[in-house]
């Protein structure tokens, strides 16, 4: 991928994926989608279920509407990884909270022996939160909704997946046109962020952020630097929150 080619010129791949958990090395996809766009606009849609070979929590079926009846011959992931891998190569690799959805299908794929093809990775949320940082709630579905972008379906992945796109190339006329300097400036602000964050958990006692590999200490998850952002609460997060101890077992 060149770095100086604008980016509204560049091939997009935007995922989205719904899992059973936030443990991206024993929780399972269990809904994915690759929406190819570019300048703007949608070329190609790809989403599908997935049977995820483990019990989907009642929570996640709540947060959905998927039930795990809808999984039992939808395809596992070893048997689309092909397809989701091709679909990635020579794309810039665009997710809304892109830590979490790059864990994932880095694990799903290797799983399957293969490798993540995409060298560019681009988090339309890290810009929300400096370009929106006064407007109120960072939740994808607040943030389309403020953008007049349509988002029909909540959690499931293709609809995510559109918003999360569209939200990005909406906000491109205040970001820097070439993809490297987009690139660039994302890991500044990313950077930012994360030490925010860390200053924002240290004065109430929560875990410290490992500035190296983005996670927060505390937990065996993917969502990179907390998603709390002021009041604002990932709405995976919040899914289990009210769990006894959520998370725990999966610490390391």
């Amino acid at each position: 991928m060149d770095d100086d080619a604008r980016f509204l010129d560049c091939p997009t791949a935007v995922i989205d994926v719904e899992t059973t958990g936030l443990d991206p090395r024993v929780d399972r996809i269990i809904e994915i989608a690759v929406i190819h766009m570019q300048g703007g606009v949608v070329i190609d849609r790809y989403a599908t279920l997935v049977n995820p070979e483990q019990d989907v929590p009642e929570e996640v079926q709540r947060l959905t509407g998927i039930e795990p009846a809808q999984l039992t011959n939808a395809p596992r992931f070893a048997e689309i990884a092909a397809e989701v891998r091709a679909r990635l190569e020579g794309k810039v690799f665009v997710a809304y909270n892109l830590a979490f959805d790059r864990a994932f299908v880095h694990e799903e794929l290797g799983r399957a022996g293969l490798d993540l093809p995409s060298r560019r990775y681009v988090d339309p949320l890290v810009f929300v939160r400096e370009l929106h940082k006064s407007e109120g709630s960072k939740r994808l579905t607040a943030v389309a909704e403020r953008l007049g972008i349509p988002l029909a379906s909540a959690h499931r992945a293709a609809d995510d997946a559109e918003a999360a796109g569209l939200v990005l190339y909406a906000l491109l006329p205040r970001l820097p046109e070439r993809l490297g300097e987009l690139v660039m400036l994302q890991q500044q602000w990313e950077i930012t962020q994360k030490n925010e964050m860390a200053n924002w958990k240290g004065d109430r006692g929560g875990g410290a952020i490992d500035q190296g590999i983005g996670q927060t200490l505390d937990r065996g998850n993917a969502l990179g630097p907390a998603y709390v952002y002021g009041d604002d609460t990932d709405p995976v997060r919040a899914m289990f929150v009210h769990l006894p101890d959520a998370g725990a077992a999966r610490r390391v």
